[in-house]
């Protein structure tokens, strides 16, 4: 192994020690399905030490993770949609959550969980870098390999787009409450 390789390597370990965590949720939360997730953070990894010739400002190394992170994600996704007319056989993958899947998603309320689901790929993935991880306008631009006014028109368009779904998933959920009051309990005799 060459000096740099040796370099890359030990770097590229160290990234994955401060922030390996916070890329496997991030990739948990877009991807909804925690065993893509953690193959989806090795391989971010993997090809962050494959591109590490390509880290500019080590300072910026946390945004560079993120948008390969985000980039193999959406590669993922593109793809999944191509295979996923193909017929499976046997029992499909993630039919029954995990525990962690679950207290993952119980961080949102189902709302909000619905909601989410609702929105673009692209438009989560802005939102989950801005809001949940914290990623400031230059790292989300960095993240999202675009320039920082179309990141903030991103989050921006994603933003609304997640008031507009939130408002549906409350208003389904008060039609919901609604209907179930407008149902008489059944009396005593009755059960």
């Amino acid at each position: 192994m060459t000096r740099d390789r040796a370099t890359a390597r030990a770097v590229v370990e160290e990234l994955f020690r401060l922030h390996g965590g916070e890329i496997y949720s991030y990739l948990a939360r877009m991807l909804r399905d925690d065993e893509l997730a953690a193959d989806l953070a090795q391989d971010t990894f993997v090809k962050a030490y494959r591109a590490f010739d390509s880290l500019e400002e080590p300072a910026r190394a946390r945004a560079w993770l993120y948008q390969i992170a985000n980039r193999t994600a959406l590669d993922e996704l593109r793809r999944r949609k191509i295979v996923r007319f193909v017929p499976w056989t046997g029992e499909s993958r993630g039919s029954a959550r995990s525990a962690e899947e679950i207290a993952l998603h119980g961080r949102f309320s189902g709302e909000m969980d619905r909601a989410l689901a609702a929105l673009p790929e692209r438009q989560r993935g802005a939102l989950l870098l801005a809001e949940v991880h914290d990623l400031t306008g230059l790292e989300l631009a960095a993240a999202l390999g675009v320039s920082h006014v179309a990141a903030r028109a991103l989050l921006t368009r994603a933003r609304e787009s997640l008031r507009q779904a939130l408002a549906v998933e409350r208003a389904r959920s008060a039609e919901r409450d609604a209907a179930k009051t407008a149902r008489p309990e059944p009396a005593e005799d009755d059960r």
